[in-house]
């Protein structure tokens, strides 16, 4: 963490190194550069770090942990991208191929900031870095053309998802983490006005500097001078080639006594007709053969890939069900009511839960039955494949999201559940009837909108065939 931090501050006095030289320094271009002041949407930008993200970063500070060494990548990403709006103040907009290098950096901070998420699934504070890790990309709207505004939306309504449940575990037990998420959604929603503002419809470049280049903003002067010339080819003699030429025309021109140069072949000599050279066999010529193209190698020793172990056990108030292959009869008995349970890339088993708990959730889970008796807060389908859920209490809401597959059973006290879902198909209720058999009831995927003259009406449709 200590390192991240140093990290950061070097940039930012890198930056600021930069300006300096920039505004003092001669052959800038920009319109901005001449008078050697920062242009207005950096000075803009820099209201947004000085702002929000400041903000979001204190709050981090406070909470510690994750949360704060994911704030450290964030802030540096952030930090960033100032740098390449001060080139762009400056600097005429590159080609595609210059441009994709210079959006490379953000490129693998965005990464590394996901990674975190997936490399600290098990973290207490899992939400929060998940808020970040889906919401990071918007950083991504200079490369957008013509409406990057929308697209930060776009990724402010993911994190909402995580913040959500951020709010919802501590709005009664610990204000700060209420503050963490004011703070962190706000640098999203002044990101939206910053570009409204200053970069509707793309990254505004300068019109009159030289072109950008991946070298930082200081470098952007006279381009380099083109290099030497190619070495001149080799020249023949015009008489060696007339030479040449009147040779050729003079073999040619012999006409049938240009084959008096061959050597006769007698007929004991052709294998055709001596059966006994025919018998003796020729040679077999051992060279390539003409057009043959050797075939590249074939790495067959790829490294498997790592099999985590199965974990089924209790981490302070949650339930880590996690890597279980196959294991049919697992059972969780000992519950209470604030305890959760997170199931997690768990393939062909099944899972009972007894008892009345707070949540449940299956995550990137495949082929997997769940059966429980009661929740009382919600049960939630997270990119999961061909899943089976039975209700044999009750529960009042299941969320189902990126999911392919999912069966529901309710019980005879559950029909008053609400099924949420979202990106997902093959979607199926099924409802108790008489005999203790089950009416199975699609969950509709297909909707049309129209407009009434005053908002926009949803309705479910089937889907024709």
């Amino acid at each position: 963490m200590a390192e991240m931090q140093a990290l950061v501050e070097r940039l930012e006095r890198v930056v600021s190194r930069l300006e300096t030289v920039a505004g003092s320094g001669h052959g800038e271009a920009g319109d901005s550069a001449a008078s050697g002041d920062v242009a207005a949407f950096v000075e803009s930008y820099d209201c947004l770090l000085s702002g929000p993200v400041a903000e979001y970063y204190s709050h981090s500070q406070q909470i510690g942990g994750d949360v704060l060494k994911h704030a450290d990548m964030v802030k540096l990403a952030l930090t960033s991208q100032r740098a390449l709006l001060l080139k762009a103040s400056r600097c005429q907009k590159p080609s595609e191929s210059e441009l994709a290098a210079l959006l490379k950096p953000a490129s693998t901070q965005i990464q590394q900031i996901q990674e975190f998420r997936e490399q600290n699934r098990s973290s207490k504070q899992f939400n929060h870095l998940s808020a970040v890790s889906e919401s990071i990309p918007a950083l991504g709207w200079v490369a957008m053309s013509p409406k990057p505004g929308p697209f930060v939306k776009e990724m402010n309504d993911a994190a909402m998802f995580y913040t959500n449940r951020v709010l919802k575990e501590f709005k009664d037990t610990d204000k700060k983490h209420v503050d963490w998420v004011k703070a962190y959604l706000s640098i999203w929603s002044g990101l939206q006005a910053y570009i409204k503002e200053h970069h509707t419809t793309g990254l505004a470049w300068s019109k009159t500097g030289p072109k950008a280049s991946p070298a930082p903003p200081s470098a952007c002067g006279a381009p380099p001078p083109p290099g030497p010339p190619p070495p001149p080819a080799p020249i023949q003699s015009s008489s060696g080639a007339s030479e040449d030429r009147s040779s050729l025309f003079a073999e040619i021109n012999k006409g049938a006594n240009i084959t008096k140069g061959l050597k006769h072949v007698a007929d004991d000599q052709k294998t055709h007709k001596n059966p006994t050279l025919k018998a003796q066999g020729t040679p077999v010529r051992s060279g390539p053969k003409p057009f043959s193209t050797s075939k590249p190698a074939v790495a067959t020793n790829k490294p498997a890939a790592k099999k985590e172990p199965p974990v089924l056990e209790l981490d302070g108030k949650k339930w880590r069900v996690e890597h279980q292959e196959n294991a049919q009869g697992l059972v969780i008995s000992d519950t209470e009511l604030k305890q959760v349970v997170y199931a997690f890339k768990c393939t062909g088993s099944t899972l009972q839960i007894k008892g009345k708990i707070n949540s449940i959730t299956l995550d990137n889970c495949k082929k997997v039955g769940l059966v429980f008796d009661d929740v009382v807060g919600i049960v939630e389908v997270i990119n999961c494949k061909d899943v089976k859920i039975q209700v044999l209490g009750k529960v009042p809401t299941i969320s189902i999201n990126k999911t392919d597959g999912c069966h529901v059973y309710l019980s005879p006290t559950s029909l008053s559940c609400e099924v949420v879902s979202a990106k997902s198909s093959e979607m199926n209720v099924l409802v108790p009837g008489e005999g203790g058999d089950f009416t199975e009831l699609p969950v509709p995927e297909q909707f049309k909108t129209v407009w009434n003259g005053s908002k926009l009406v949803t309705t479910a449709t089937e889907i024709a065939g």
